[in-house]
């Protein structure tokens, strides 16, 4: 892999150069086609700064350190570069291994095995001379859904008997204008009278003896 050095009011030593190109081959070994690399030494105040940057195929990594010495913010910034390069090669590695979406959606589906046509019964109805027995028919029963169970609805006695007497038509009317089905009344005379809707919608007029 090219390697390009660049240093900003420092001096680059033998070792530092030896130390920036090892690092930046591990990393090629990690990335595969790597096309260059280069690396920018440079000073601000106090500290040591080492930039690099790494161009593979596919991925551009880019990392720096900061230390005191310039060997020990180079080495920072190659231990986080080649980081990123294991994480990109891992993220490729897990793509790769899922299977492509066309071949899943063009699986060939799983076939059932058919059903064996009904041997046919002997005319006897005894098994027959291979010693197997014919099928029988079996019968199906539909049991009716359980019926639901309907809470009886109770009402207040103020609201089904009437307050005054009054005569049947006028009961009539009454559950009619206050929508009841059932309404216990007393006639001017004083008889009682328990007027209700039958299921057909016919009022239904019962005395009380």
């Amino acid at each position: 892999m090219n390697v390009e050095l660049t240093a900003r009011q420092v001096r680059i030593s033998k070792a530092l150069r030896m130390q920036a190109e090892e690092g930046m081959d591990r990393i090629a070994r990690i990335l595969g086609k790597t096309t260059n690399a280069s690396v920018i030494f440079r000073v601000q105040r106090h500290l040591q700064i080492a930039e690099l940057t790494v161009k593979a195929r596919l991925q551009t990594i880019v990392a720096a350190g900061q230390a005191d010495t310039m060997e020990s913010a180079l080495r920072a910034a190659l231990a986080h570069a080649e980081h990123q390069a294991l994480r990109y090669r891992d993220r490729h590695l897990a793509r790769k291994r899922l299977p492509k979406e066309e071949k899943v959606l063009t699986a060939p589906p799983v076939a059932r095995p058919k059903a064996r046509a009904a041997e046919p019964h002997e005319s006897n109805g005894h098994v027959k001379a291979n010693g197997i027995r014919p099928r029988a028919s079996i019968a199906v029963h539909s049991f009716p859904a359980k019926a639901a169970l309907v809470e009886p609805h109770i009402v207040s006695s103020g609201e089904a008997i009437a307050m005054r007497p009054m005569t049947i038509e006028e009961a009539v009317k009454d559950a009619e204008f206050r929508d009841r089905d059932l309404l216990v009344f007393r006639n001017p005379v004083g008889d009682l009278y328990v007027l209700h809707r039958r299921r057909d919608g016919q009022m239904e007029l019962v005395e009380i003896p």
